[in-house]
């Protein structure tokens, strides 16, 4: 006998293979699946709006969104949450990248600004996570006069610390080796699934969170059951509930067959 629950996925490297950028069909098998049998479907990833082009067919199958690493959180027009950064430390992590040439995508309510003068951000959001529309940003400037949602700075790991101690009403999710997602200390993915179950009228422990990066592990923990894929990196494994096999090897499939979703 099947169970509902309301679900909650990362996208890139959870529901999207890194490997096609596409959602495997399995996937897409099982979600229909799911949502027949009464489960409810959420997104919940680093990702803002305008960038969200990768879901296809799933799209009609959407209940609500957690976006920028929760910072911004909807249900079709209805605001949920919105969590922006304190403008003191959005400014220093952009003079910070601009003194020292780093790339860096600036996240704001309604448009997104890309520095990029090292061309980190074509070759690894264009080219690597094919990432579209990007070519819609807006100049810095503009983005800088609205509430920033997300900070999305190109350093390596090890200048992490150094950065974070001079935002300090700030936390980062970082979910790849040559960049981090900094968003407001309220801000992440685990409080997200708490807005959402607040509003929309469900319990907490029927939840199950599917993620694969650094920047899942907030809801890792804080779902009824946190599921790593098999791609997923050690750390979060170590923190999950089941773990799954890979994006690629049907491991959305496999997990809801498990926890007898479908």
């Amino acid at each position: 006998m099947t169970q509902t629950y309301a679900l909650f996925f990362d996208i890139d490297g959870t529901l999207v293979s890194f490997k096609t950028h596409e959602i495997p069909q399995s996937t897409i098998q099982a979600l229909t699946q799911a949502k027949a049998n009464g489960s409810r479907v959420y997104i919940a990833t680093g990702r803002p709006p305008l960038i969200i082009t990768n879901l296809g067919a799933i799209e009609p199958l959407i209940d609500g969104y957690i976006t920028t690493n929760g910072a911004l959180c909807y249900v079709g027009t209805e605001l949920v949450t919105c969590q922006p950064i304190p403008k003191e430390d959005v400014l220093t992590c952009v003079n910070d990248c601009q003194e020292k040439g780093n790339s860096l995508i600036v996240v704001g309510r309604k448009d997104v600004a890309v520095l990029d003068p090292k061309g980190d951000v074509d070759r690894i959001f264009r080219q690597m996570l094919a990432v579209k529309n990007l070519d819609k940003a807006s100049p810095l400037d503009e983005v800088l006069q609205q509430d920033i949602l997300q900070l999305t700075p190109f350093f390596p790991a090890d200048y992490e610390p150094e950065l974070m101690a001079r935002m300090p009403q700030c936390v980062s999710g970082r979910w790849h080796p040559e960049f981090t997602d900094i968003t407001a200390n309220g801000a992440d993915k685990g409080k997200g699934i708490l807005a959402m179950a607040r509003h929309e009228g469900f319990d907490v422990s029927r939840t199950i969170a599917f993620g694969d990066g650094g920047n899942d592990t907030s809801m890792i923990i804080q779902a009824g059951i946190g599921v790593a894929m098999g791609n997923a990196i050690e750390e979060l494994k170590q923190q999950a509930d089941y773990i799954t096999t890979s994006v690629d090897d049907d491991g959305i499939l496999n997990a809801l067959r498990h926890l007898h979703v479908i």
